[in-house]
């Protein structure tokens, strides 16, 4: 499981008469990232920067920040530390900064972009993606309704029936802890008639 942002958003504040404009937006790969980049840049082509950091990946594998013109380590940097201290990943940020006239130093600035970061995340608020094993069981017509009621009686998640001229495909979403305890369950309640194949893999979404 990992964080990720509910939604896109913009989130601004204003520091010595500066304005930093944090933007942020989920993405599945670094292209995606890098077209949401893309798009601000354009968007906002009259700001003096455009900072960015993104995570990707569930397990915080591939990451990149750039200070675009701010000086080494006080932008890009601080912006990705607040999305790994917050163990965010999936997520890009792009800081927009127009010059107010007064200069905030290192440290300033760091302190800047990392709160523009940090009050847009819980602005918006996170999300916990949960993973879950999709399996699929096959059985006959007459056992499909019965099994479908059981199914929902014991919590698990049903996807999808897909009726054949053979039987019934019940597509059922069980968390990943969980399928070994699933497949006792199912011998149990089938009295062994029917048994579970693996179908694939996806994700619930929790708000944290």
């Amino acid at each position: 499981m990992y964080l990720t942002i509910r939604r896109s958003s913009t989130h601004e504040l204003e520091i010595k008469k500066s304005r930093f404009i944090c933007h942020l937006s989920r993405v599945a790969d670094e292209e995606q990232a890098q077209a949401f980049i893309a798009g601000i840049r354009k968007q906002y082509w009259d700001a003096r920067h455009n900072c960015t950091a993104f995570v990707i990946g569930d397990d915080q594998r591939r990451e990149r920040s750039s200070d675009d013109g701010e000086p080494s380590g006080t932008a890009g940097v601080p912006m990705l530390e607040v999305l790994r201290r917050r163990g965010v990943t999936d997520t890009v940020a792009v800081v927009t900064r127009y010059f107010g006239g007064i200069k905030l130093g290192a440290g300033g600035l760091v302190r800047a972009y990392g709160s523009a970061v940090s009050e847009a995340l819980d602005e918006v608020g996170l999300l916990e993606r949960r993973p879950v094993s999709l399996l699929a069981v096959a059985v006959d017509h007459t056992r499909a309704g019965r099994l479908e009621n059981d199914l929902r009686a014991a919590g698990f998640a049903v996807n999808a029936l897909t009726y054949e001229p053979d039987g019934v495909r019940v597509e059922v979403g069980v968390p990943e802890p969980e399928v070994t305890a699933f497949h006792t369950w199912l011998a149990e309640a089938t009295g062994g008639a029917a048994q579970a194949v693996a179908a694939g893999r996806t994700f619930v979404e929790v708000p944290v």
